[in-house]
């Protein structure tokens, strides 16, 4: 198998977080008399952290980076309590990682979501994958598309960049394949549509998951 390891993305690659994100954001923008939105507005802010979901959703001015601290600590309160309201592994995800196991592919986890409900996910959601690493935003680890987190996977697993695959659904996932230098491979179920995966250097769509069993496999 020409690719021995796979770095995934969590939110809106392995898991749909949307609704239990959108319904926490709201809670915590009504509370200050700010809009709130419909789910399917989330899609086009979540991926590149929760600061900069919080930046496009309150509005500009004085108070906005006050209240941004505000908001940042008053939703990991509401998200800590309601992270697995309906959040779920998409559908052929469990089988995937399965498969990946069974024939002794590395894995390893990088998201732009705070470390430690990334770390809640992944060990609530996927308790039998042997994920090598599993890191989120914080404890020094700049967010996506800085390489840095995905680079750390990889000095830590130990095999050369051209083994890896980066899987996510988000053009901030595949800049920040291109930039760590694996192969940025795009999920067309996630949050963003496939010409925006294209744009940012997608080598690979994938609309299931098994598909990537084949992407493993190309020479």
């Amino acid at each position: 198998m020409p690719y021995s390891a796979v770095i995934f993305d969590l939110d809106g690659t392995l898991l749909d977080t949307l609704a239990d994100i959108a319904e926490s954001g709201n809670r915590v923008l009504g509370s200050h008399g700010l809009r709130t939105f419909e789910v399917d507005d989330y899609r086009q802010w979540v991926g590149q952290g929760l600061r900069r979901l919080l930046e496009r959703v309150i509005p500009p001015g004085d108070e906005q980076e006050p209240l941004i601290e505000t908001c940042i600590r008053e939703f990991r309160e509401v998200y800590s309590r309601e992270w697995n309201v309906r959040t779920r592994p998409y559908p052929g995800v469990l089988e995937l990682l399965g498969l990946l196991t069974s024939r002794g592919v590395r894995m390893a986890v990088l998201s732009n979501k705070p470390h430690e409900f990334a770390r809640r996910c992944v060990e609530h959601y996927f308790a039998d994958t042997p994920f090598e690493a599993v890191l989120g935003e914080g404890n020094g680890i700049p967010p996506k598309p800085d390489p840095t987190g995905a680079r750390r996977i990889i000095d830590r697993i130990g095999l050369a960049p051209e083994e890896f695959v980066y899987l996510g659904d988000t053009p901030t996932d595949m800049t920040t394949a291109v930039a760590a230098g694996v192969l940025p491979v795009g999920v067309t179920w996630g949050f963003r549509p496939r010409e925006e995966l294209q744009s940012a250097g997608a080598m690979h769509l994938i609309e299931r998951p098994g598909e990537l069993v084949g992407v493993l496999e190309r020479p």
